[in-house]
């Protein structure tokens, strides 16, 4: 079975990851795939220096996020260029890897997509679980976390789907509002619960 694993930025989703890893479920992660097709040499990278320009790629030929970042959070026609670019490759890597997986006899493998509801990537999952947060703990996190003026932050949750949207979209909720031994709690139960099914 295959399991999307979401949920907003500031919301835990890194933190659930890590405990669904302890369990040993192991969890393919975008993210990381992410930076993989992104590393120098990579069409990729290449595709993101020209489409927008040479002032996000540093000196030593690495991708330089944080002047690509401050081009695509506010502006979505750019965003949607880089998902363009980034998104098929990130997918295609994924899918082998859950394939390998469940070819080695894995009855769950976790798919950890940050942007799996934006990106229409449902048909990837059997089943969707989304970290959830209420939006103002969410932008609190964010802001303590990433030293994020009140604006940065809502900018940044502004470019996602909001997280109450994901959590009423999710077939499975783990709340990450309280201590960390509560969300350990409910993952726990969750994966017992699938590894019976």
């Amino acid at each position: 079975m295959r399991i999307g694993l979401t949920g907003s930025i500031a919301t835990g989703k890194s933190t659930a990851a890590e405990m669904l890893k302890e369990l040993d479920v192991p969890v393919i992660d975008a993210d990381v795939i992410s930076r993989e097709i992104v590393e120098p040499g990579t069409p990729a990278l290449e595709a993101i220096e020209r489409t927008f320009g040479p002032e996000v790629i540093h000196p030593d030929g690495t991708l330089n996020r944080e002047a690509l970042g401050e081009i695509v959070f506010q502006n979505e026609d750019s965003r949607k260029e880089l998902n363009g670019i980034i998104h098929p490759e990130v997918r295609r890597r994924m899918k082998e890897k859950a394939g390998a997986l469940e070819a080695a006899g894995e009855p769950v493998v976790v798919l950890d997509i940050p942007l799996l509801f934006e990106s229409g990537l449902e048909h990837m999952v059997d089943r969707i679980a989304v970290v959830y947060v209420p939006e103002a703990l969410q932008k609190e996190r964010l802001r303590t976390r990433n030293d994020y003026t009140e604006k940065e932050a809502e900018d940044r949750i502004q470019s996602q789907l909001s997280v109450e949207t994901k959590k009423n979209k999710a077939d499975i909720v783990i709340d990450n509002s309280g201590s960390l031994e509560e969300t350990r709690r409910q993952i726990h139960r969750w994966v017992e619960q699938l590894k019976s099914e």
